[in-house]
């Protein structure tokens, strides 16, 4: 049996990189990330990308009151997928999400590689410490059996510092750091 592959590109969005809360090492990373995706597009691998997704009202929201930063709000441009990650994205798979972890991205991973047996998942993506390592801790609870990898040079944190510490906690749950 042909092995399974994912790879997941999550919240590579404008305001993640250049917009709202953007920051040198978001914008650092996008050249690699769209090779990266680009490389397993070419190898038939299954792509998913998430959008983190607020409404207009975000700011009356549990969390926009802890972060006070209006930020991909539907419909804007901070909103959109960076252009340079949307060319290399071509057709996938979008799942928004309006919190950090996607609770139905692995319902639709499952509907790709079943148990995960045999499987290998990537992630990729914004931000390190808040976004990636939520979805990769969820991907890992749903396929224990599959192996869930991180590009490390395709994911920027909140800090360099928070970035470090999120690959530590992933690699603390038998998540692979690449």
């Amino acid at each position: 049996m042909a092995e399974k592959k994912i790879l997941i590109a999550v919240d590579l969005q404008n305001d993640f990189i250049d917009g709202a809360l953007g920051t040198k090492e978001a914008e650092a990373i996008v050249p690699a990330a769209a090779a990266r995706i680009r490389e397993w597009r070419e190898a038939g691998a299954e792509i998913f990308a998430t959008l983190d997704t607020h409404e207009a009202n975000y700011m009356e929201t549990r969390e926009g009151k802890k972060l006070p930063v209006p930020h991909c709000i539907r419909g804007t441009e901070g909103w959109q997928l960076n252009p340079v990650i949307r060319e290399a994205l071509g057709d996938c798979t979008i799942v928004e999400k309006p919190t950090f972890g996607s609770v139905r991205l692995p319902e639709l991973v499952r509907e790709k590689i079943g148990s995960g047996e045999g499987a290998t998942i990537e992630l990729i993506g914004l931000c390190t410490d808040i976004c990636v390592v939520s979805n990769a801790l969820l991907l890992k609870a749903a396929f224990p059996e599959a192996d869930i990898q991180v590009s490390s040079n395709c994911c920027a944190g909140v800090t360099p510092e928070k970035h470090r510490a999120a690959l530590e906690t992933m690699a603390s749950c038998q998540i692979e750091i690449l």
